[in-house]
């Protein structure tokens, strides 16, 4: 994509895009179903939703999955016991779904669920029901 269609496109994107993807109760669920996995394991999961990227990101053509990365250590998601973070970060402008998670984690155990939900979510139109989906996912983990 042309970088400055792309910056357009990001820049299009605001605060009010997040609230209109992620209405207040879809927010109580996952908050519910976070909270349910973390009664169940001693891992951390962290949600993260930007409507776009900063314009920084932009300008220097880094992707989603960069921005992930600097959120798991901007939100202190890595600072578990057990190294056993776990970060879903959702991308509004770009429909991107990107799972960061510590060292800890057993890489293996989480490929399928970061499989399955790369081939339905990622690009989706459904960021709602992308994301429920892998909190639902990781709860079971």
């Amino acid at each position: 994509m042309n970088k400055l269609l792309r910056i357009l496109k990001h820049r299009w994107f605001d605060e009010r895009d997040t609230k209109r993807a992620l209405k207040p109760d879809v927010v109580q669920r996952l908050r519910q179903r976070v909270a349910a996995s973390e009664r169940a394991h001693s891992g951390e999961i962290r949600l993260c939703v930007e409507a776009g990227l900063p314009l920084s990101y932009l300008w220097r053509g880094l992707t989603a999955r960069d921005r992930a990365v600097t959120m798991f250590g901007k939100l202190r998601v890595w600072d578990t016991e057990q190294n056993n973070g776990v970060l879903i970060y959702l991308l509004l402008a770009e429909r991107r779904i990107e799972i960061v998670a510590d060292r800890g984690l057993n890489a293996s155990a989480m490929r399928p669920t970061i499989a399955c939900h790369s081939a339905s979510g990622t690009r989706c139109a459904r960021p709602r029901s992308a994301t429920i989906s892998i909190a639902r996912s990781a709860s079971s983990r």
